[in-house]
């Protein structure tokens, strides 16, 4: 079994959706992802949760490559309330949502071993290669942000991937002193510095596990993170893979060649989806109009 922990709203369901179809495509093995999710529409009207039957959709799909394979929509308001809510880092480029991994190891049916993905991220190869890597040494294995450590030190790891060992993780509390330090001051990048920050032990793995820059010929997870553009200006440059016409427009050379099966497929799922959303709600309204005429 290989454990697989996404965190998000509904705004990156799609993300959840093209990651699932390609971790599926790539291993025999039965999948279980733990989705963390919760509602913060007090907060911002955009921030809705990833529901029972977003999760009910991944599942039927992942299921078709291996029928053990399950998907767990985990309600993560209540902790993040509790330990991070007013946190100074609530509000930045990034929302609440990317700080739920850091209380991942406050839930039970969180395994002993997990690897986290962020939602832009495609699996190009067997994934089994990654985690069958042995960390029992470590709090997590990760690769080195590709633009960090020339800014951060040459270990700055990229949190997008990482392959955790959540037994050790419990015992040495290095999640809840990164949650801590969001919760104390603001920090640039905020959840992916406090983990840098309160981290003792990591196994450091090369690029092939989290490519941010491009594809390879051993790429084994593109990372489709933003990225920093010198020429013909600087800027920068982020494309993520629901983003499919930015995918062909921009990425054609490297990515879209081996990410082009994910994609196509991800477009046939996604209407599919769509469709049968739209078939329940009219079959729901047709409950409730009985019901109306029925009173």
């Amino acid at each position: 079994m290989i454990n697989i922990m996404y965190a998000g709203n509904s705004g990156v369901f799609d993300g959840m959706l093209i990651s699932a179809i390609s971790l599926s495509g790539s291993t025999a093995q039965p999948i279980s992802i733990y989705i963390l999710t919760m509602d913060l529409t007090d907060k911002d009207p955009r921030f809705t949760p990833i529901t029972e039957k977003d999760g009910e959709y991944i599942q039927t799909v992942i299921r078709e490559k291996n029928p053990d394979s399950c998907v767990f929509v985990i309600d993560m308001g209540a902790l993040y309330r509790e330990h991070l809510d007013g946190s100074p880092n609530a509000e930045c480029s990034y929302t609440p949502y990317a700080m739920l991994r850091l209380l991942s190891d406050r839930v039970d049916i969180i395994p002993d071993k997990i690897l986290y993905l962020d939602t832009d991220t495609v699996v190009l190869s067997d994934i089994s290669e990654l985690y069958e890597t042995d960390i029992t040494d470590y709090e997590y294995a990760a690769t080195r942000d590709y633009f960090g450590r020339f800014f951060f030190g040459k270990n700055y790891i990229n949190s997008g991937v990482l392959l955790l060992n959540m037994q050790k993780i419990r015992k040495t509390g290095m999640l809840s002193r990164a949650a801590e330090l969001c919760r104390a001051r603001k920090i640039f990048l905020c959840d992916q510095s406090a983990i840098n920050a309160s981290t003792k032990k990591a196994l450091y793995l090369p690029f092939k596990y989290n490519e941010q820059k491009r594809s390879r010929e051993n790429t084994v997870i593109r990372h489709f993170s933003m990225t920093i553009k010198w020429f013909p200006f600087f800027h920068t440059k982020n494309i993520k893979p629901w983003n499919v016409e930015g995918v062909e427009k921009y990425l054609f050379k490297y990515d879209l060649p081996r990410v082009r099966p994910t994609l196509d497929e991800y477009i046939n799922r996604k209407e599919q989806y769509k469709n049968n959303r739209v078939k329940e709600a009219a079959y729901d309204e047709q409950i409730d109009c009985a019901g109306v005429f029925l009173n």
